[in-house]
């Protein structure tokens, strides 16, 4: 067989060298290989009478039923479940909802699969990696079918951002709609701040105690901080009465590098600050001698809270301070009653200073306690890294009884060379009467007792690694560091005195010393922790330290997870089965003091009434004296950043959605007694739910995501409680569940819910996102005002000298509503405040034909009766709303009387014409329509023709029934047919009417006849007389325009008799005969 060659003329002649070479390359690069995605389909017609081969629905097996309901949307899907029993078997499955679910939210799926990894595990997996979604659920008891529904509603309803109803009242007692009373969607507001708002926090209350939120907002390049009210746009005067005023390191020590770089003779960086809309805000400086500030949400001025004092006690463990080198580095504020309930007032503020050492105040009086704890007093210390700065302090804000009595870790800290400690049980304190007065130092001493209760932890992946030292030129070691010891583990005076002294010589330690000892220093990394992990064992807390990768070294991210293994005397390790929590309430054990160490009531641990003791340990008693020891193991785990290269990380944010806070054995799913109040109305009956214990089976199996973002304006989200390694010798790898790319230059801010996630920019854009990925683009746009202005404006500054400095336009923080189901929340613009209040249900109402009206009719009480906008700008919003939606409303009037006109003629009777007219119009029109209908089926069934003659019997037989002028308008028609010469009144009035008229038939479909009948009827003459009454004498002119057109076409019908010639033109051949 000779070899098939292209053709010479088809090869392109213009093609040039370049051309050529980009196709042979094409040519040798690899297709991507396509991954199969299940069956194709076709539409097919349905025939009236199926052969034996033809399929209907019910003959497809259930696997493929479920297959094609998949891609049904959430309505379509719960409609189809009532077409019989077995679909609506199909349907109500677990497992139909699961498959339509993942097809809907793609999640990592639609990342690219770039590397082998990832694709040999697509191979091997299947179809299997495509269904399993990772997330948190929306409701308490939730299903795949209310996952699925309620998520793309809620995602719709962002979407369509429509104002949310507010169901509170106002000051004058008139209900309010959206933020503000202009009802708008979003409103913006002045923080009276004088600089950037990058501390937000707000209180929404919980079910069912849903109120309006109030919000609190900061500025730490100031120290200042106000509170506003966003339903009125009012900026209260709390905050505006203090005059005390901070300054940065850079101010104070201008040319020392920041962070213990450079020289490292000093620890500086720019002032921390925290913020609780229920119980203040507190400040701490940044440089040495650096104070901490608090001001209560009840005082109109704030406070200096103690500092270190210089003097020294060996004998109980206080070491010398010295107060004008410390820096104060981190800090943090209760955001909930939750921590200083629980630890008896003990726990409120927490600082972490340059020297390694935390510090606890208290928030204020505790009922419970003998003796009264004034705001800001101190209540406990600790040193942890002498020498190293505290860096990170991260507390549970949802710390109960419970979770102490399972030993699980609450407190974490993080230091400038990445170690973690963390602590799991609660410090007493001695009692007090309360008619003692102690002074500052009895007070210090008071402290440092107190912190010697309970002892920190050091997680051992964590540990700092010391430099090579070859030739031993060090004179300390780098892997070890002292820290404060605790009661229970019995050390002797002398011990505790050579303890101190130690800790001493370490806090006389520069920067430079520990970053030529120590690898890894770097004060910048953040500390995220997951205080609700739980892997069933009653363990399973998480704690992430990032390494931002903005100084020397490179961006990472890892995760240590904590497994508690019972260890037998022989060395053998397993996994230690602890008891259920309802068995754990009801156990009374016995403390090494004679007292319950499980107390079968919801009481705290804590107790004032105990002697100064040490406070139990963190392994049960039962395990102290067995064999068996349960000690815990760490689990590392590394986030990938896909294909970004040295990303560099400006911000980390965690999901502190409702459901994503609860342990396994507060949630609702498993143990069917949480402490969640929450609930939805679209729940799933209780029937339907998983099974008890089983945690694969709850939608979304428990997950909660953490983003970061990154320099280069990327965003990346993780779950953060994917499976751990196996064993503390594996370090495994955890995917990005999405990859945002967005176009802002740098992400400045991140706040994620278990719905959508929002991003803030340093070009002031402010964007929404399915971190689930349904939709590549964002969901919503916040801000876009003057963003592409500030692009250029960064590009500017960035290559300027003096650098980009301090920006007004910035996105600084974001605050969410922790309730997923409620779309609102606040992000700061520079010093302005902008709040958004979407309608959860607006993607439920379906479009009406009547307008939604914006106000009330004129003296009705339904409503305000005018527009009461608070700016300018909001007016102007409301007038173009009200424009768009009148010319919207024109325009659909005016294309519905265009229809009816040209299917019913209604135009005819002019533009005065009433109702009742129409209506008769249409009654005729219908009548005579039957009518004819019926002479037709009589004429068929007879197999009769009607004669097409002029007649008496045929004029009278409707000149008693019908109008004169339609009669007249049969009469004519009935001449015309017959041939008989008619003279017709002049109809150039009608010229204009708008018809169609049916297809020609082709000459070769119908049998020749004379040109006489080619310019006659083509029909019937029941058809004629229907045709007529329809349409009058406007459609007969018309009628007699076209068969005019038809007798000058190009192929005109071929007739009987003898006709000359006609000269053809246009395309075709010509054939000779």
């Amino acid at each position: 067989m000779p070899s098939r060659r292209l053709s010479a003329e088809n090869l392109p002649r213009d093609r040039s060298p370049v051309d050529r070479i980009i196709e042979h390359e094409r040519a040798l690069t690899p297709s991507p290989k396509s991954f199969p995605r299940g069956p194709g389909f076709r539409v097919v017609s349905r025939t009236k009478n199926p052969g034996p081969g033809t399929l209907n629905l019910a003959d497809f097996p259930n696997e493929v039923l479920t297959h094609i309901f998949s891609h049904l949307p959430p309505l379509s899907l719960s409609a189809v479940s009532t077409v019989s029993h077995r679909v609506h078997s199909l349907v109500t499955t677990p497992h139909a909802w699961r498959i339509a679910f993942s097809r809907y939210f793609p999640g990592s799926d639609a990342l690219a699969v770039s590397d082998t990894t990832t694709a040999r595990l697509h191979d091997e997996q299947g179809s299997t990696v495509s269904e399993r979604r990772v997330f948190t659920r929306l409701t308490t008891l939730a299903s795949w079918r209310s996952e699925y529904i309620l998520r793309t509603r809620l995602l719709r309803s962002l979407a369509r951002g429509k104002p949310a109803l507010s169901q509170g009242l106002g000051a004058s007692g008139s209900s309010r709609s959206g933020p503000g009373h202009s009802g708008n969607a979003q409103i913006t507001y002045s923080s009276n701040l004088f600089t950037t708002v990058n501390h937000l926090h707000a209180s929404y209350g919980t079910e069912p105690n849903k109120k309006l939120p109030r919000f609190i907002h900061a500025a730490d390049e100031i120290g200042a901080a106000s509170s506003s009210d966003p339903n009125n746009s009012r900026v209260d005067r709390w905050g505006f009465s203090d005059p005390i005023s901070f300054l940065q390191f850079a101010e104070r020590f201008p040319g020392d590098t920041q962070y213990g770089l450079g020289p490292g003779d000093v620890v500086g960086l720019p002032n921390s600050m925290d913020v609780s809309q229920q119980y203040g805000m507190v400040h701490a400086e940044g440089s040495p001698g650096g104070l901490v500030y608090f001001r209560s949400t009840e005082e109109q001025r704030g406070r200096l809270l103690a500092h270190s004092l210089s003097y020294s006690s060996p004998d109980v463990g206080i070491p010398r301070l010295n107060a004008t080198s410390e820096t104060m580095c981190s800090i943090w504020i209760a955001k909930s009653p939750a921590v200083p309930t629980v630890t008896g007032g003990l726990i409120g503020i927490v600082t972490g200073t340059s020297y390694g050492i935390i510090t606890s105040y208290s928030l204020g009086t505790n009922s419970v306690a003998e003796r009264r704890l004034e705001r800001g007093e101190i209540t406990a210390r600790w040193v942890l890294s002498p020498g190293v700065p505290i860096i990170g302090i991260a507390v549970d804000g949802n710390l109960s009884s419970k979770r102490l009595r399972q030993h699980r870790v609450w407190a974490v800290a993080l230091n400038a060379l990445g170690e973690v400690f963390y602590l799991t049980s609660l410090p007493a304190r001695r009692v007090i009467e309360r008619s003692t007065r102690l002074d500052e130092q009895e007070l210090d001493e008071l402290a440092w007792e107190t912190g010697r209760t309970v002892g920190w932890f050091l997680l051992e992946p964590t540990r700092r690694q010391a430099k090579s030292d070859p030739f031993d030129r060090s004179d300390a070691d780098g892997s070890y560091s002292p820290r404060s010891s605790w009661n229970g583990m019995g050390l002797e005076k002398n011990q505790i005195i050579a303890e101190t002294k130690e800790i001493e010589s370490f806090l006389k330690g520069k920067p430079r010393h520990f970053r030529k000892i120590c690898h890894g220093w770097d004060m910048r990394r953040r500390l995220d922790v997951d205080f609700a992990g739980d892997c069933g064992n009653e363990d399973g807390e998480a704690i992430v330290v990032s390494g931002c990768g903005l100084d020397e070294q490179p961006a990472e991210m890892k995760r240590f997870t904590r497994c508690r293994i019972e260890q037998g005397a022989e060395g053998a390790v397993k996994t230690k089965s602890f008891p259920s929590s309802h068995s754990l309430a009801t156990a009374v054990r016995t403390s090494l003091f004679g007292r319950e160490a499980f107390p079968t009531s919801e009481s705290p641990a804590w107790s004032f009434n105990c002697v100064p003791v040490p406070r139990r340990s963190p392994t049960p008693e039962d395990d102290l004296k067995s064999s068996d020891r349960v000690v815990d193991e760490w689990r590392v785990s590394e986030f990938s950043f896909g294909s970004l290269k040295a990303p560099g990380i400006t911000t980390t944010s965690i999901d502190d959605s409702t459901f994503a806070l609860l342990t396994a054995s507060e949630d609702p799913l498993l143990s069917l007694s949480g402490s969640s109040a929450t609930s939805s109305p679209l729940a799933s009956p209780l029937g339907q739910t998983v099974p008890t214990g089983s945690v694969n089976g709850i939608p979304g199996q428990r997950a909660r995501f953490i983003a970061a973002g990154t320099k280069l304006g990327n965003i990346l989200v993780w779950n953060l409680r994917a499976p751990v390694s196996g064993n503390t010798e594996i370090t495994n790898m955890i995917y990005p569940v999405r990859v945002i790319h967005t176009d802002s230059p740098q992400i400045s801010c991140l706040a994620i819910s278990a719905l959508y996630l929002v991003h803030g920019g340093n070009d002031g854009l402010v964007q929404a996102w399915d971190p689930l990925a349904s939709t590549t683009q964002p969901i919503r746009t916040l801000n876009s005002r003057f963003s592409s202005r500030a692009r250029r404006r960064l590009v500017q500054a960035e290559a300027s000298v003096q650098g980009v400095g301090v920006t007004l336009f910035t996105a600084g923080a974001v605050c969410l509503d922790p309730d997923p189901t409620v779309l609102r929340g606040m992000v700061s613009l520079g010093t302005h405040l902008r709040y958004w209040s979407y309608s959860s249900s607006a993607a439920d109402q379906y479009k009406g034909n009547k307008r939604r009206t914006r106000r009330s009719e004129r003296g009705s009480n339904q409503g305000p009766d005018k527009f009461s906008g608070t700016s300018r700008g909001a007016l102007q919003d409301y007038i173009a709303n009200e424009r768009a939606d009148l010319e919207r409303e024109k325009q659909a009037r005016r294309k519905e009387e265009e229809r009816l006109a040209g299917r019913f003629g209604l135009d005819l009777l002019g533009p005065g014409a009433s109702e009742d007219e129409i209506l008769a119009y249409a009654t005729l029109l219908s009548e005579e329509a039957a009518k004819s209908d019926e002479t037709r089926r009589k004429s068929e069934s007879e197999g009769s023709v009607i004669s097409r003659t002029e007649g008496p019997p045929v004029e009278s037989q409707f000149e008693d029934e019908t109008d004169p002028d339609i009669a007249e308008a049969i009469k004519l028609s009935l001449q015309e047919a017959a041939g008989i010469p008619t003279s017709l009144p002049d109809t150039s009035q009608f010229r204009d009417f708008p018809m169609r008229y049916a297809k020609k038939r082709s000459p070769s479909s119908s049998p020749p006849r004379s040109a006489a009948a080619a310019g006659s009827s083509l029909k019937p003459e029941a058809d004629d007389l229907e045709f007529v009454l329809q349409l009058s004498l406007a459609e007969e002119a018309s009628r007699r325009e076209v068969v005019e057109e038809e007798e000058e076409e190009e192929f005109p019908m071929l007739s009987k008799s003898p006709s000359p010639p006609i000269e053809r033109k246009g395309k075709g051949k010509r054939r000779d005969s």
